[in-house]
């Protein structure tokens, strides 16, 4: 039942943060315990949801719904500071009808991952407008990761990882490719993000 969409039943938001330390973590951020919320922009069938999916559930399901309007899931991880991330993630439809409520999502998120297809020119300039929308309308010190999907189709690929790299390296973003059928690149996409994420001085 229900492909890369996170509208599962019983997808309660939260239900893998298992990495709780003994001490139940003060306040909602200390030095050690971050609270990140994340949005996934981009366009339709680029794999956000399977993204997502792969990183909160270790599960692929190539049969995968359209998310419609948007989806929320969370997941802790612990870097090797011991620092803990939660991330409550955001994951947008891609669909155009709904491309007016991403302001809703983005707004006030401290991440946003853009998603392209590698074997699709046209999702590649999606994610380019979703990068000038972000530098307009989203918050000034946000976090931006370009992510080219769909890796494991390479001998289909129509955009070139040095095209990807060059224009993220121009905005001040990171690049990387994932398979969220091979589970190739998810998680060190997620630990990169959590690395560049400001930390509170422990004071």
């Amino acid at each position: 039942m229900g492909g890369c969409s996170s509208s599962l039943p019983g997808s309660t938001p939260g239900q893998l943060s298992g990495l709780n330390h003994e001490n139940g973590g003060a306040g909602a951020n200390d030095s050690k315990n971050l609270r990140v919320k994340l949005v996934l922009l981009g366009d339709s069938g680029v794999g956000k949801s399977c993204i997502v999916l792969r990183f909160v559930r270790g599960q692929f399901d190539p049969t995968s719904k359209v998310t419609v309007g948007a989806s929320f899931l969370s997941q802790t991880i612990a870097l090797q500071d011991s620092t803990t991330v939660k991330f409550e993630i955001w994951d947008t439809a891609g669909q155009e009808r709904y491309a007016a409520l991403a302001p809703l999502y983005y707004r006030g998120a401290a991440v946003a991952v853009i998603v392209y297809d590698i074997t699709s020119v046209e999702s590649f300039n999606k994610a380019q407008y979703w990068v000038k929308e972000l530098q307009k309308h989203g918050s000034p010190d946000i976090i931006m990761a370009l992510v080219g999907n769909k890796a494991d189709l390479h001998e289909n690929r129509k955009v070139p990882a040095q095209d990807a790299m060059d224009y993220a390296e121009k905005n001040r973003m990171f690049f990387i490719e994932t398979s969220a059928k091979t589970a190739d690149n998810i998680n060190q996409l997620f630990q990169e993000i959590a690395k560049r994420l400001p930390r509170a001085s422990s004071s």
